[in-house]
């Protein structure tokens, strides 16, 4: 059963935030190629929702088993324009959208129920005996740069109206929404522009959010705005439950949680990258993973202040497990408080 939006978002993130810690998810783009897909393609991993759902249903379900509290859907790359201009008609444009959200819905209740993930195969461990609470479905809000395909979202290398950023994003929100996202992850923005413009729309439709950008370096974004700016500009929005940096390199976070956390009371979301460097031209990666075991470096941003934490690309549903299994203990002397 799906919750209502205010029943299954705001009482749930008041509760987590309560526990001092929010698991995400991590990448759907790098794991399915890691299984074996080729997402070599401008719509990347939203090419798969008309080609294989399957392996993203599967994918979901892998993040709500390793201890997601958050999974987010495949719509990242996945707009109305662009699954037009790669052939697809307007109607079948917005069913795909429709369907990334389904496939996370379909995941969630599949882990939650015990229920098999395809025809003919074995009942699963019920989510509802974990003892974890039930986790939430979000939609996923990519910048304009994604849907560019040339790796806009690392530079900012664009500018639109605040009309203009209207009419890209609001369609993919709308479809979303109605399809029973329970908040929204507006994710890799490399301008503060275009983050701001996705915020406006989500107030007017009341629902929760977070905003997570893309950095060039502890102090500013891909696009060039600075954490000041950005705690300014976003402070005071009601329906943000989170701020903070995601597909970046790891070793970076650190130093923006610190900074992040002397200009805002919002809650800071972190998720970057494994420590690997994508090209986005060549859509290739390099480099080997950061030094650090990546639940190593995720609790020195837990100690710095991050409450909201997960992977981005080339991390590995073992990552969220790792960072799941913390246990109250783990997090008090993290802290050095008493969560009881």
């Amino acid at each position: 059963m799906v919750l209502s939006f205010e029943e299954n978002c705001t009482d749930r993130i008041i509760k987590e935030a309560a526990k001092r810690l929010v698991v995400m998810d991590g990448p759907m783009g790098t794991e399915l190629e890691r299984r074996g897909y080729d997402v070599n393609d401008r719509l990347w991993s939203a090419r798969l929702l008309d080609r294989a759902p399957e392996a993203i249903r599967r994918i979901h379900w892998d993040y709500f088993a390793a201890g997601a509290d958050i999974v987010t859907c495949a719509s990242y790359q996945g707009s109305t324009r662009g699954f037009m201009e790669a052939g697809y008609s307007a109607e079948e444009a917005e069913g795909l959208i429709r369907r990334s959200m389904e496939l996370v819905l379909e995941a969630r209740k599949a882990w939650w129920e015990g229920l098999p993930m395809e025809d003919g195969a074995e009942s699963l461990p019920a989510g509802k005996d974990s003892g974890r609470p039930y986790p939430l479905a979000a939609g996923d809000i990519g910048p304009y740069g994604a849907y560019l395909s040339d790796g806009s979202e690392y530079t900012g290398l664009y500018r639109l109206s605040g009309r203009e950023y209207r009419d890209f994003h609001l369609p993919r929100i709308q479809i979303l929404k109605d399809a029973g996202a329970e908040l929204f992850a507006v994710e890799t923005m490399p301008r503060l522009d275009e983050a701001l413009a996705c915020a406006e729309m989500l107030e007017e439709l009341g629902a929760k959010y977070w905003v997570s950008f893309t950095f060039l370096s502890e102090h500013r974004t891909c696009g060039g705005n600075s954490l000041e700016e950005l705690a300014k500009e976003l402070n005071d929005l009601p329906g943000l439950i989170a701020l903070g940096v995601n597909c970046s390199p790891p070793e970076l976070v650190r130093g923006i949680v610190r900074r992040l956390k002397g200009l805002t009371e919002k809650d800071i979301c972190v998720y970057p990258n494994s420590g690997e460097t994508y090209d986005g031209i060549n859509k290739s990666w390099s480099r080997g993973r950061a030094g650090s075991p990546f639940e190593a470096m995720a609790r020195d941003w837990f100690m710095e202040g991050a409450r909201y934490i997960g992977g981005c690309c080339r991390t590995r549903p073992e990552d969220i497990r790792a960072i799941a299994s913390w246990t109250d203990a783990d997090l008090n002397r993290m802290c050095r408080i008493d969560y009881r």
